[in-house]
């Protein structure tokens, strides 16, 4: 009954600190959960085999067209959340729209380009490493000065930004990335971001050159518009490195916190591959993303979902799902065969940039732990503040004491 579910309704208004107890009660709450998030009444998937499911069914879809009304005028326009269910880039288009709009990128991101990155990846990691040596004795945060600029210099790299416009554009992610309050403060961040990258396009355009914008630019009239372009480039840039900023940080911070698996990767036993693996599935960076619409009525696990009703995919809560894991289900463990897992989704949304993220992070925990085999936190690792969104899991800083740097 409708009052039965409203009364076992649980508000999301996750606190860095709590994220995976409150993941612990979404599992337990069954297989879909009433959950109220800014101010929105949806489903939550949290469990690995719920999500799955959620992920692939095909009368779910991410076209906003399909959710009702009432959801749509209870969602805040300045919210978190709005900023993603109104994207009208290929995150959001389904069927030939989204073919349309994701096809062009096929070949940048493809897994055999992608490793054809790999010695430009391994100068870049180099590079800063060589900076992190020159940093006078002391705490180092280690998210500002290497998670970050690495794979925002790649995606830029990619993208061909112009080095000159290249610290504005950082700047402004520190801040959209890293800001829940100060909503004025995000708004003008995010139009910045995109003011820098339409006259990056608008410059392109008079300049063609040997790079992805201006393969996107050749497009317009043809497959894209003007619009399609720019909104294309800013969601490669986004998504190109929030999430690997993330996962790096991640990363790090579980195997600061687990010596005896970073003998393992270190002596060689496991490859470092591996703690990417683990790092997904344990410490995904992202914790909850929304949203699919229900086309018509139907059931999820024995649940009933009405059409126009929405879900959220809970993919940091699915990673530790014991009925998937057992009892490692919250352990950080490297293991020969990483167990899969679903950070990066499933079926025709599945991320277009896992390949490359995971390349990014796999060169980035070498060249580090390598680099600095003294290497310690600066603070407690568990009272690291985190990023005070419900969206991505990560710290705001990681402090640490780089050591002597190996020879």
């Amino acid at each position: 009954m409708e009052s039965d579910r409203e009364s076992a309704r649980i508000v999301l208004d996750f606190r860095p600190e709590d994220v995976h107890s409150v993941n612990d009660r979404l599992r337990r709450a069954g297989p879909l959960v009433p959950v109220e998030l800014e101010g929105v009444r949806v489903w939550a998937a949290a469990r690995y085999s719920t999500l799955q499911a959620v992920l692939t069914h095909p009368d779910l879809s991410r076209d906003i067209r399909h959710w009702s009304e009432e959801g749509r005028r209870a969602l805040d326009p300045g919210g978190s959340l709005a900023q993603i269910v109104r994207d009208t880039s290929m995150v959001n288009a389904e069927g030939a729209e989204h073919r349309r709009l994701r096809g062009p990128l096929a070949r940048a991101f493809s897994p055999r380009h992608v490793r054809g990155l790999r010695p430009g990846i391994e100068k870049a990691a180099a590079t800063l490493v060589d900076r992190l040596a020159q940093l006078p004795p002391g705490p180092v945060d280690l998210r500002r000065e290497f998670a970050y600029p690495l794979p925002s210099e790649v995606i830029a790299d990619l993208l061909d930004i112009p080095a000159e416009r290249r610290p504005e554009l950082y700047e402004h992610g520190r801040v959209t990335a890293t800001t829940r309050d100060g909503r004025r403060r995000i708004a003008d961040a995010r139009a910045g971001r995109r003011a820098v990258l339409t006259e990056v396009v608008a410059e392109r355009r008079g300049a063609p050159g040997d790079d992805l914008i201006s393969e996107l630019i050749a497009l317009e009239g043809d497959r894209l518009t003007a619009d399609e372009v720019i909104d294309t480039i800013e969601t490669l840039f986004v998504a190109g490195h929030v999430t690997t900023v993330n996962l790096i940080t991640n990363a790090v911070r579980a195997l600061l916190s687990s010596p005896g698996q970073l003998r393992l990767l270190r002596s060689g036993e496991r490859p470092w591959d591996a703690a990417v693996e683990e790092a997904l599935r344990v410490h995904s960076p992202i914790g909850l993303f929304p949203m699919r619409y229900a086309v018509r009525d139907l059931r999820i696990d024995g649940v009933p979902v009405r059409k126009g009703e929405a879900v959220l995919a809970c993919y940091a809560a699915a990673g530790r799902d014991p009925e998937r894991y057992g009892p490692r289900a919250a352990r950080f463990e490297v293991s020969a065969a990483p167990p899969s897992h679903l950070s990066f989704g499933q079926g025709a949304h599945y991320c277009l940039g896992a390949p490359l993220a995971r390349l990014q992070t796999g060169i980035a925990l070498a060249a580090l732990f390598e680099a600095f085999p003294d290497m310690a936190p600066a603070e407690p690792l568990d009272r690291l503040g985190g990023l005070d969104t419900v969206i991505a899991v990560s710290t705001r800083t990681l402090p640490v004491l780089l050591g002597r740097r190996a020879r």
